[in-house]
C-alpha cells in the first residue's frame, strides 16, 4: 500500500498544502498551517469494528448461582459491607490519618486468615517488621497472613500470578503504589488511576476480594481522581473524633448492599472492639432528667441509633450580641428552628446565648432531629426537664408543622428495646407500638404548651 501523503491545512482560510511553511500562500497568515491526517489513515487507526474477540452474552433470567459472601470475622464490618465480602469485589476505605484504618484491616486480615482462608497484606507505607510489631500489639502475631512491603504494582501482580489467587488482598495504600509504565510520582492522578485499574482488573479476573486504603484531603474527601470512586464497587469512610473512643465505618457506595449502613467500633488498648449497641455510647447515664436534654432516635442506614441532644440557654444582661454555638448539627438549621420558635410560638431567644451539642461527638444530618432539638431548646428556656423516658422525632416546617419522617416504626422499636416508655412525633405517624406510648404532635406550639405547663 502506498504511503499516504501528508497535507497541511490553513486554520484561517482552509487552503491545503503538501508541505509545511510558515506563511499561508493564499491568505498570507503566519503559523496557521496544521498537519492533518488523510481519512484513510484515521480510519485504519480508529476503526474498532474488527480484530477483537467475540463476547458471550448471558441472560438475566439464566439460572446462575450468585457468589457467596465471605464473612470478615467482624460483625460490624460485615454489616457495613451488606453481609460480608463478595468475591472479586473492590473496596475502597478512606479516613483521617490515625483514625484506625490499618488497625481495622489488620484485624480483619487476621480473622479471615485464622479461619483457613488465604490473605495477602501489602503495605506501601510501613516495613514488614513494623506491621508485624502492630500485629503483636493486637494479639495477631500467630495469624497466617502473608505479609509484604512493596510499592511496585508490577512486582505485586507478578508475585500473585505465580501461585493461586488469595481470597483477600489488602493494599495499604493506593496512593503509595506506582506503575513503571506510567510517568509521574506515586500519588499523582495518572498513577493512582492506573495502579487502581490494574489491581481491580486482577481482582475481577481472579475472584479475589480487594481492599484498597485511600488517603483523604483536608476536606475529608478521598485523595486522587474522582474516577477512583467510580471504579470500585464499595466506598467506605472510617469516621470518628480522636477525643472520643468510638469509630463509625460508613458505606458511601455499595453495589452489593444498602448505602449509609454503618458499623460501630470502640478504640481500645488492644485494637478496635465491636459495639453491638451503639445507642449506649451516645446516651449519658444520668439518674434524673435534666432541663435542656432530649433523646432522638436517629437512623443510620437500616440501624436506629439513639443519641442525646443537649441545649443550654444563657440570658444576657449587658445587651451584648448573643452567640449561637452548635456541635454535631447544622448551624443554619438551628437558626431556622429558632426563627420558627420565635415567629410561630412567641418565644424570645434574641437576648440569650444558645448552645447546642450532640452528646458523644455524634454528627446528625437527619431532618427528623428538628423536633428533638426544639424540645431541648424549649426545655432549656423554661428550665423544665422533658418527661422522663421520652424520645422525640419529627421534621419542623417553616409554618411550625410537624411533618412525618421515614422509618418511624424502627425508631419506636429501638426506643422501646432500650427502656423508653413514651415517644413524641408527627401526628400522621401515630400507630400502636408494643412497649411504648406514642403521642402525636401537629404543631410546634403544642410542644411548647406541653413543656411549659
Amino acid at each position: 500500500m502506498a504511503k499516504p501523503k501528508k497535507r497541511y491545512v490553513c486554520q484561517a482560510c482552509g487552503a491545503v498544502s503538501h508541505r509545511w511553511q510558515g506563511q499561508c500562500a493564499d491568505c498570507s497568515e503566519w503559523n496557521t498551517l496544521v498537519e492533518e491526517a488523510p481519512a484513510t489513515v484515521f480510519s485504519m487507526k480508529h476503526d474498532l469494528s474488527g480484530g477483537g474477540r467475540r463476547l458471550q452474552f448471558a441472560s438475566l433470567s439464566e439460572a446462575v448461582e450468585p457468589p457467596k459472601r465471605a464473612t470478615t470475622g467482624l460483625k460490624e464490618f460485615d454489616r457495613a459491607l451488606g453481609g460480608g465480602l463478595v468475591p472479586g469485589a473492590a473496596i475502597l476505605i478512606g479516613g483521617d490519618p490515625g483514625i484506625g484504618k490499618s488497625t481495622l484491616l489488620l484485624q480483619t486480615a487476621g480473622a479471615v486468615a485464622t479461619r483457613g482462608q488465604d490473605v495477602v497484606y501489602v503495605s506501601g507505607e510501613e516495613a514488614a517488621a513494623q506491621v508485624r510489631l502492630r500485629a503483636e500489639r493486637l494479639g495477631l502475631a500467630n495469624a497466617p497472613v502473608r505479609l509484604a512491603s512493596s510499592t511496585n504494582v508490577r512486582d505485586i501482580l507478578t508475585t500473585l500470578a505465580a501461585g493461586d489467587p488469595p481470597d483477600l488482598l489488602i493494599v495499604d495504600s493506593i496512593q503509595t503504589m506506582y506503575s513503571d509504565t506510567i510517568e509521574g510520582a506515586p500519588g499523582t492522578v495518572s498513577q493512582v488511576r492506573g495502579c487502581a485499574f490494574e489491581l481491580i482488573r486482577y481482582a475481577k479476573e481472579s475472584g479475589t476480594a480487594l481492599v484498597l486504603v485511600g488517603h483523604v484531603t483536608k476536606d475529608g474527601n478521598i485523595a486522587g481522581p474522582r474516577v477512583l470512586e467510580h471504579m470500585v464497587d464499595v466506598v467506605m469512610s472510617f469516621e470518628g473524633e480522636r477525643s472520643h473512643q468510638y469509630r463509625i465505618l460508613r458505606a458511601l457506595k455499595n453495589r452489593f448492599g444498602a448505602v449509609d449502613e454503618i458499623g460501630v467500633f470502640a478504640m481500645a488498648t488492644e485494637g478496635l472492639e465491636e459495639v453491638e449497641n451503639p445507642s449506649m455510647l451516645f446516651l449519658s447515664g444520668r439518674d434524673a432528667p435534666l432541663a435542656g436534654s432530649a433523646v432522638f432516635p436517629a437512623m443510620e442506614g437500616t440501624r436506629p441509633v439513639l443519641v442525646e441532644i443537649q441545649a443550654l440557654i444563657v440570658r444576657l444582661q449587658s445587651g451584648a450580641t448573643p452567640r449561637r454555638a452548635v456541635v454535631g448539627w447544622d448551624n443554619g438549621r438551628l437558626a431556622m428552628l429558632l426563627a420558627v420558635l420565635e415567629s410561630r410560638c412567641g418565644l424570645n431567644f434574641s437576648a440569650a446565648e444558645v448552645y447546642l451539642n450532640v452528646a458523644g461527638g455524634y454528627r446528625l444530618a437527619d431532618p427528623a432531629a428538628d423536633l428533638a432539638v426544639a424540645a431541648a431548646l424549649v426545655s432549656a428556656l423554661a428550665d423544665k426537664p422533658l418527661p422522663d423516658g421520652s424520645v422525640w422525632f419529627g421534621e419542623v416546617s417553616l409554618a411550625g408543622e410537624i411533618r412525618p419522617v421515614a422509618h418511624s416504626a424502627l425508631r419506636l422499636r429501638e426506643a422501646a428495646k432500650l427502656g423508653f416508655s413514651s415517644a413524641y412525633g408527627p401526628l400522621k405517624e401515630e400507630k400502636a407500638s408494643p412497649g411504648i406510648q406514642f403521642a402525636g404532635i401537629r404543631q410546634l406550639a403544642q410542644l411548647v404548651d406541653r413543656v411549659m405547663r
